[in-house]
């Protein structure tokens, strides 16, 4: 098995626009293999099992489709469905409950 390699990148812009769209203090969001936070330290970002394995869940969908077609298949479901309906994210939530999902991942 290839490892899996994601990055963090603390205060970012893009996870402060996905906060304020959830309507949330803070929020994590990937683009590609970097999980992008904000209103929440990496520390704390960590310690929290269950959203590590679901974020970590999307980068393996970026990496099953590709960048571009993962961003047109989740934003085409966001305007159809709604954010909780997306089938990425309720893969993900599956995810946050499988003991393996994090099995091959290395995060800097």
């Amino acid at each position: 098995m290839n490892t899996i390699r994601c990055r963090i990148k603390e205060n970012s812009r893009l996870a402060r626009l996905a906060a304020w769209k959830l309507k949330g203090s803070g929020a994590a969001i990937v683009f590609g293999n970097v999980i992008h936070l904000y209103g929440v330290s990496r520390g704390d970002f960590l310690a929290n099992v269950p959203w590590v394995r679901h974020e970590v869940c999307h980068v393996k969908q970026y990496r099953k489709y590709g960048f571009w077609r993962f961003l047109w298949l989740y934003v085409a479901q966001w305007t159809r469905v709604g954010y909780r309906n997306i089938s990425f994210e309720k893969e993900a939530r599956l995810a946050e409950r499988n003991a393996h999902e994090l099995d091959g991942v290395e995060i800097t």
